[in-house]
């Protein structure tokens, strides 16, 4: 019964996190950026409804009793919307970045690196449920 449960919690987070990849998608961080600021321009709460990996998080953090692993699920997806935040907070609302930032953001993206998440993310949650 719990490998059921397990297989349920990893399917909805892989299909959740398949959507994140499809809407963000781009050749560049700043195309990643860009799309993403659609949506934080209109509302800070649309960005992260848009983002429903790190709701999940938040929920399965409960749902396991701050299990280690859920701790650093949620962690990993906190981590990764402040860091979104700031890059858009910095090209698109200051318009102030070095040199670095912007080839940093010019520069395409591995197409392995938008795929980890599907590696990770699932593994903690795997480990979350079998208390590893």
């Amino acid at each position: 019964m719990l490998e059921s449960y397990v297989q349920n919690y990893v399917l909805l987070f892989i299909l959740l996190e398949i959507y994140e990849i499809w809407w963000q998608k781009a050749e560049t961080l700043l195309g990643m950026l860009a799309r993403m600021y659609e949506h934080y321009y209109k509302s800070v709460w649309l960005f992260l409804i848009m983002q429903p990996t790190f709701i999940f998080s938040i929920g399965f953090m409960t749902l396991s009793n701050f299990n280690i692993y859920s701790v650093i699920l949620f962690g990993l997806k906190a981590s990764d919307i402040v860091a979104k935040i700031f890059l858009i907070e910095k090209v698109f609302v200051e318009k102030e970045f070095s040199e670095e930032l912007s080839v940093m953001i010019l520069a395409p993206i591995n197409k392995v690196f938008v795929y980890m998440g599907l590696l990770i993310y699932p593994s903690l949650i795997v480990a979350t449920l079998f208390k590893f």
